[in-house]
């Protein structure tokens, strides 16, 4: 009985008392939720504050700091607000705290990305401590969402002279789940739990960052079990893993929120005829070059919304390889073995899987005979002496997913500008419609029909030949328990998760 009595006791000071081991292979710049652009800063940012909304396991918009919320009509939200939030210096949060929060976003002495969101904001109104009136110039499909922006503590920043390079962005001050002390170049980033955290109170007492930047160095931390939780590649989980890795950590492998594509120049003459990018299409075996650069591990992207969401159309399906129905399309153009198609494909030199992808895509077509010339840049030179100012016949890029898809910035037509994301200029009059319809839908069920729609234009046109979608694969040690998956990743429901110290 003594002995079971204090194997109890141990469990319990392990678990409450444990450290989660991560890396981070680039450093942050600013622990600050506005000005956080890089995946970097984004993440530690995640811990430390907490916006209006968030989304659940499934991807659906629920409460954070909001209790509760409601449409007074199509452009007016009334937010209610949890009234037991404390600041990590111990200071309430209240409504003061959000207006002051979007003001600094929007204000011209900020330059950040994230204003772009708040451009449908009429006002916002601080009704008494806890209750918020946010009024919307017109109706708007992202009401929401936009408030997921991690909230500021006005208290610390109001009297800000230079937020772009405020000691607040080392030492970030919010009312998240973990605490931090402060941000050093190149160094460890420990987290502290937050014992005052309004939600449940995380069960791992720190989250230690480690900065690893080279991720063979990485691998080789997970493999010893230095880091608790780590990324695998395909190649690094069907051959460079053995059953000792399997027995000490689970692995999740899920679809990432990007995908590659083979984009086309829609305003060169070689792909004006929409017949010439189907019998691309069709030529193009996606099944063989995820089985040759991913082992599998990925999946055939069917079109530009992420599978899972209220905006992926499960009806379109990715059409079969066809060589034969390629040929004879190309013939009818006149095309054939004598004149054949000949165009280049240009994509940058740091990402190995698209070059290699690129080489893929030319062997296939050579099938069909269609002549596929490479050209591979350095990023930055590729970008803009290439992309950006479209002095190109067909690229291959990727686009990250969201849950919340905005489509105007890549395919409405009033983004095919310079420094706009419509690069391959698609116009569609239809699709331009459809987007100008769904900005103003705030009813789920009617926009999800809107996007699915849109969903089906975009593939019929082929603006684009949708690639792939890589899996995310995930090992994370066997000593934490209570991880489950979901569509947002392992990391959901972190505050339940114990550790068991060997």
């Amino acid at each position: 009985m003594f002995r079971y009595i204090f194997l109890i006791i141990v469990l319990s000071v392990s678990t409450f008392g444990a450290t989660l081991n991560l890396s981070m292979s680039a450093n942050p710049s600013r622990i600050n939720p506005i000005l956080s652009t890089d995946s970097a800063s984004g993440q530690i940012s995640g811990w430390i504050f907490n916006g209006l909304f968030k989304y659940d396991k499934d991807g659906n918009i629920i409460t954070d700091l909001a209790s509760s919320y409601s449409f007074e009509n199509r452009t007016t939200l009334i937010v209610k607000l949890k009234k037991n939030v404390l600041w990590h210096d111990g200071e309430p949060f209240s409504a003061d705290d959000v207006l002051f929060t979007y003001e600094t976003i929007t204000s011209p002495k900020i330059f950040t990305p994230y204003a772009t969101n708040f451009k449908k904001v009429k006002r916002v109104e601080v009704l008494d401590k806890y209750t918020l009136k946010i009024t919307y110039k017109e109706p708007y499909f992202k009401a929401l969402e936009i408030w997921m922006m991690g909230v500021l503590p006005k208290h610390l920043l109001e009297n800000e002279q230079d937020l772009m390079s405020a000691q607040f962005n080392k030492n970030p001050v919010g009312t998240g789940p973990y605490t931090m002390g402060e941000l050093k170049i190149s160094q460890d980033i420990i987290l502290s739990v937050n014992k005052n955290y309004f939600d449940e109170v995380p069960k791992i007492e720190k989250i230690h960052y480690q900065f690893v930047p080279d991720p063979t160095t990485s691998f080789y931390m997970l493999q010893q079990k230095k880091l608790d939780i780590g990324g695998l590649t395909p190649i690094q989980i069907d051959r460079q893993i053995d059953q000792k890795f399997h027995n000490e950590f689970s692995i999740y492998e899920q679809p990432s929120f990007s995908y590659t594509y083979l984009g086309f120049n829609l305003k060169s003459e070689k792909f004006k005829n929409k017949k010439i990018r189907e019998a691309i299409a069709l030529a193009i075996d996606k099944k063989q070059i995820i089985d040759i650069l991913f082992f599998g591990h990925a999946q055939a992207c069917n079109g530009p919304f992420l599978p899972g969401t209220f905006a992926f159309n499960e009806k379109v399906t990715t059409p079969s390889t066809d060589i034969k129905k390629a040929k004879e399309l190309l013939k009818s153009l006149g095309y054939d073995e004598q004149n054949r198609f000949v165009f280049e494909v240009i994509t940058n030199a740091n990402n190995s899987t698209r070059v290699n992808t690129a080489q893929i895509i030319q062997h296939q077509l050579q099938k069909v005979g269609i002549e596929m010339k490479i050209r591979v840049m350095e990023w930055q030179a590729f970008l803009n002496t290439v992309v950006h100012p479209r002095k190109f016949e067909a690229i291959i890029m990727g686009w990250g997913l969201a849950l919340m898809p905005d489509a105007r910035s890549i395919w409405h037509s009033s983004s095919d500008v310079t420094g706009g994301f419509n690069f391959v200029g698609f116009n569609n009059k239809k699709v331009d419609t459809l987007i100008e319809k769904g900005e103003v839908t705030i009813d789920q069920n009617r926009l999800s029909k809107i996007y699915k729609e849109i969903f089906q234009q975009i593939v019929d046109e082929n603006p684009y030949i949708f690639l792939y979608i890589p899996n995310n694969i995930t090992a994370v040690n066997n000593n934490i328990k209570n991880v489950t998956p979901s569509l947002i990743g392992v990391m959901h429901n972190q505050q339940e998760w114990i550790k068991i110290e060997e």
